[in-house]
């Protein structure tokens, strides 16, 4: 079996089961522990270089291999830079896989890892789940709360963290996005709405009364907003508004949406 270029140990890893509280019948004592499972862990590289992934994650270096030195990258179909490797992992055999955006956001997130959280919203915010977008704000609004007020205040990078900064964070590494232009890009009206309603200055009048009636149920509402940023306005890395991108997208934002000035300033 071949060996990680880096740890020199073998391409597996080990998984602890998850702790399991079925109580053994006629006893309050636990169930023995299973015995954790060995999954394959390897990811090839172009250049015949296996690595664990956290070993190759900690030496990326951008498109030559940390080993050999190698160049990794290639020229995709349109244009565009990869890396391409075969990745055996608990998922199976995945061959000529493009890893060079998830290589790509962990080497930021390693520099930044102020950011995860964010991005984290960011991805809720293209699934459309409404709900994992709520339960990270109000996770946000109870650190602050622990925190006293946390609003306006600036971590050791400079960037403002809380409820406000989440709202409006725009990815670096993804164009600039912002959690509308990623619910525009999805065809996500809910997450778009929600949105609306918490980090836009639109009149709440104009805000359909099943939006509020839903929030109420989620426990969150609009703050203060008049001093803040207005989501509608922030520009991608095109300097594309997230109504700009409704009218390149269509379909669920063609009706209603586009020119109405819900999604535009």
């Amino acid at each position: 079996m071949s060996v990680c270029a880096t740890c020199k140990k073998p391409l597996e890893v080990e998984i602890e089961p998850e702790e399991d509280d079925v109580q053994m019948s006629g006893s309050s004592s636990k169930a023995p522990a299973a015995a954790p499972e060995t999954y394959p862990d390897d990811v090839q590289l172009s250049c015949g270089c296996h690595f664990h992934w956290d070993c190759l994650l900690e030496a990326y270096q951008v498109t030559e291999c940390s080993n050999c030195g190698k160049d990794i990258a290639s020229t995709s179909s349109d244009g565009s830079q990869q890396v391409l490797c075969n990745l055996n992992n608990e998922g199976g055999l995945q061959e000529n896989l493009d890893i060079l955006p998830l290589l790509t956001e962990e080497s930021y997130l390693k520099a930044y890892p102020e950011d995860r959280k964010n991005r984290a919203f960011l991805e809720f915010c293209r699934e459309g789940d409404v709900q994992a977008i709520v339960g990270m704000l109000q996770d946000d609004e109870s650190d602050d709360d622990e925190d006293e007020d946390m609003e306006g205040v600036q971590d050791d990078s400079g960037k403002e963290v809380g409820v406000d900064a989440m709202l409006r964070y725009q990815d670096p590494i993804g164009d600039m996005q912002s959690g509308l232009h990623a619910a525009v890009h999805a065809q996500s009206r809910e997450v778009a709405w929600l949105l609306l309603l918490l980090a836009s200055n639109i009149p709440l009048l104009e805000i359909p009364p099943e939006v509020f009636q839903e929030a109420e149920a989620l426990g969150i509402m609009r703050g203060i907003t008049e001093d803040k940023v207005d989501i509608r306005s922030l520009k991608d890395a095109n300097g594309k508004t997230a109504e700009d991108i409704a009218k390149d997208v269509g379909g669920v934002w063609v009706t209603g949406w586009v020119g109405t000035g819900k999604l535009a300033v």
